[in-house]
């Protein structure tokens, strides 16, 4: 049936159904089964004017209840200063994807270059794009960097201890792209050093995949990793969480060929889910292998400093279906984000946020332990914020996370049915710290 809300005549809908070859528009939902085609309106309400359409939104928002985060898992919850989000609302920045026209684009590509010098000032290493998609896609396209390296390689290492959601999203790329992704084993919550060494030996690798932090928060030791990657002709990559590049030691110290992740813990906004950024710094040897737009500083005919895109020749608007990469882009405002973010801060606030949620995490975990009701997984194991607890005999993770809900707190992320997943930043106060504390108590006492 013809829908209200559609703008094509009958006359345009017929032209479309000629050149597609099709006799009306049911034939094109053929192959859906007929129990699943609605054949009815939407239940739409009646129409509002503007003053009941807010005040209609304003009571649904009123039935939401703000929890305080204590969920990690990859996305954090960080403080923004008020200045950040002002800027992004300026209406000459205020736009959702990268320019093409530098001549007209000046701002908008200063900030895109502060944003990579940011980027490359913490991980170390020399170049970065204009930024990817997110931290999961920005790790596969990191893969696809490995194998183009590697020309006549095709098998890629990823750790278990990357975050599930990145392995997940790496295996779809790697599955249509005739890539062989195979896990390196954990042991004691990192990653099995002795068996990456054999999987090495085994040949055939064009790069390999580790985090730091890692999926369950803590942080691996990688020292003497690189040389034998590299001894094995395959590259090293690092998928790391962006705002703890500010105390921990960078991905070039660990000799890191790239660094990729999520820059969502750059002061951005949770947003339920996203719009994040993705980030890819490299060296200097890899860097027309890496997707995306570079932009760079020059100077003009009157000797100006100016801002063009570079190294851009190889991509969708130009190559194709030949380039690097066909979805390597983010939203240009995500980048002015990170840079109005870390402008502000500086290193000396990066430092102290990453302090503060350092000393907030091992005060919680070692006051939950006492509780008894759970106990860190990997007892010994250095972490930054963020840590993994087993559940007791006669608990559960989701009983834990159900129980705090009730009382306005968010535990953790549920790993397994024994496993919580618990992160600390500079946003919890001791009292909300003591107030998750005694949630668990309380269910020791109810035993």
């Amino acid at each position: 049936m013809q829908h209200p809300y559609l703008p094509h005549t009958e006359t345009d809908i017929k032209s479309m159904l000629d050149r597609c070859g099709a006799t009306s528009t049911d034939d094109l939902y053929a192959d859906v089964p007929d129990a699943l085609r609605m054949k009815q309106p939407y239940k739409l309400p009646e129409a509002m004017s503007e003053t009941e359409l807010r005040d209609f939104f304003r009571r649904i928002n009123s039935d939401n209840r703000r929890l305080t985060c204590f969920a990690g898992a990859g996305v954090y919850h960080h403080a923004t200063p008020a200045a950040v989000d002002e800027l992004l609302r300026r209406s000459e920045f205020l736009t959702a994807y990268t320019p093409y026209q530098p001549e007209v684009s000046q701002g908008t590509l200063q900030y895109i270059f502060e944003y990579q010098s940011v980027m490359c000032s913490l991980t170390g290493l020399d170049v970065s794009n204009a930024s990817l998609y997110d931290g999961a896609t920005a790790t596969a396209e990191a893969m696809l960097m490995c194998v183009a390296a590697s020309r006549r390689k095709n098998r890629v290492l990823i750790s278990a201890t990357v975050n599930p959601i990145v392995a997940k999203v790496c295996a779809t790329y790697a599955r249509w792209h005739g890539i062989i992704l195979d896990t390196i084993p954990e042991q004691n919550g990192v990653t099995c050093l002795e068996r990456l060494r054999e999987m090495l030996v085994a040949g055939n690798v064009a790069g390999v995949i580790l985090p730091q932090p890692n999926y369950y928060g803590i942080v691996e030791d990688f020292s003497g990793v690189a040389d034998e990657i590299h001894a094995a002709k395959a590259l090293m990559v690092m998928n790391c969480v962006a705002s703890t590049l500010a105390v921990l030691r960078s991905p070039a110290e660990w000799g890191a060929d790239v660094a990729v992740g999520d820059a969502q813990s750059l002061g951005m906004h949770m947003n339920y889910g996203g719009p994040y950024l993705g980030y890819m710094c490299t060296t200097r040897a890899l860097m027309r292998k890496m997707p995306g737009r570079i932009v760079g500083a020059t100077t003009d005919a009157k000797g100006q400093r100016v801002f063009v895109l570079t190294l851009q020749a190889r991509e969708q608007h130009i190559r194709r279906d030949k380039a690097t990469s066909n979805i390597c882009s983010n939203q240009g405002l995500m980048a002015l984000h990170v840079a109005a973010y870390t402008a502000l801060l500086g290193p000396t606030g990066l430092r102290e946020i990453n302090e503060v949620g350092c000393a907030k995490a091992h005060t919680l975990a070692e006051k939950l332990a006492r509780t008894g009701i759970v106990s860190l997984a990997y007892p010994g194991q250095p972490f930054l914020n963020e840590f993994l607890l087993r559940v007791a005999d006669g608990h559960t993770a989701r009983e834990i996370i159900d129980k705090a809900a009730a009382e306005g707190i968010l535990a953790g992320v549920e790993v397994t049915p024994d496993l919580l997943l618990t992160a600390c930043t500079e946003m919890q106060s001791n009292d909300e710290i003591d107030r998750f504390v005694s949630i668990l108590n309380s269910m020791r006492h109810e035993q």
